[in-house]
C-alpha cells in the first residue's frame, strides 16, 4: 500500500478555518448598528414621532390653520432629471378638516389657484408634499401655503424659506445662484 502525499494547506484556507465563526458573528452584528436609525425612520413615517424633524408649528391660513413640518433637516435631495426636492408634511386643524378641500405649497406667491404649487397628498392628519427647489431660488424667498375650501374659497399664508428650512437656505447660498 502506498501512502497518499499530504498536501499542505494554503494560508487562506487556514485563515478561513480559524476565523469563519468570528466572521459570521460579525456579519450578524453589522446590521444591528443600523437598527436605531431604521426604528427612528419607521416611527417618523408612522407619525409616532411627529410630522417631521423640524416642526414649524401652527400656521394661520385665513380662517383655518395647519401644522407644517420639514421631514428632514437637510439640504434638498436631487431626484433625477426633475431637479431637487424638499419634503414637507402637514396636518390641517381638527375643526377645519371637513372644510378644506386641498392644500398646496409653492416657493413664491401664486398668481392663481391654477398655479398654486404642488398639492399635498394623504389623509388630512398627515399630508405630504415634495416641493421642487430650483438652485436659482433666492435665499430670501418665501414659501406660500394655499388652502382651498369646499365652498370655493382660497386662503393663503407665507413663511420665509429661512424659517421653514435653514438647511435649504445654506444649500442655496452654497450653490451661489448657478
Amino acid at each position: 500500500m502506498s501512502k497518499a502525499a499530504v498536501v499542505p494547506q494554503s494560508p487562506l484556507r487556514r485563515f478561513w478555518h480559524k476565523w469563519r465563526f468570528h466572521l459570521n458573528i460579525l456579519l450578524l452584528l453589522i446590521p444591528l448598528g443600523f437598527m436605531p436609525k431604521y426604528f427612528a425612520d419607521a416611527a417618523l413615517f408612522r407619525g409616532d414621532s411627529g410630522l417631521g424633524e423640524r416642526d414649524l408649528g401652527e400656521i394661520q391660513v385665513g380662517p383655518w390653520s395647519m401644522r407644517l413640518a420639514e421631514l428632514r433637516d437637510e439640504a434638498p435631495l436631487a431626484d433625477g432629471p426633475a431637479g431637487h426636492f424638499k419634503t414637507f408634511n402637514a396636518s390641517v386643524c381638527k375643526t377645519c378638516i371637513d372644510k378644506v378641500k386641498a392644500a398646496y405649497l409653492r416657493i413664491g406667491k401664486p398668481r392663481s389657484l391654477r398655479a398654486a404649487g404642488t398639492i399635498f397628498f394623504g389623509p388630512p392628519y398627515r399630508m405630504g408634499n415634495s416641493l421642487p427647489i430650483s438652485p436659482k431660488t433666492r435665499p430670501d424667498a418665501e414659501i406660500w401655503i394655499t388652502l382651498e375650501g369646499w365652498d370655493g374659497s382660497m386662503h393663503q399664508a407665507s413663511i420665509p424659506l429661512a424659517k421653514a428650512s435653514p438647511a435649504t437656505v445654506a444649500w442655496l447660498t452654497k450653490q451661489g445662484g448657478k
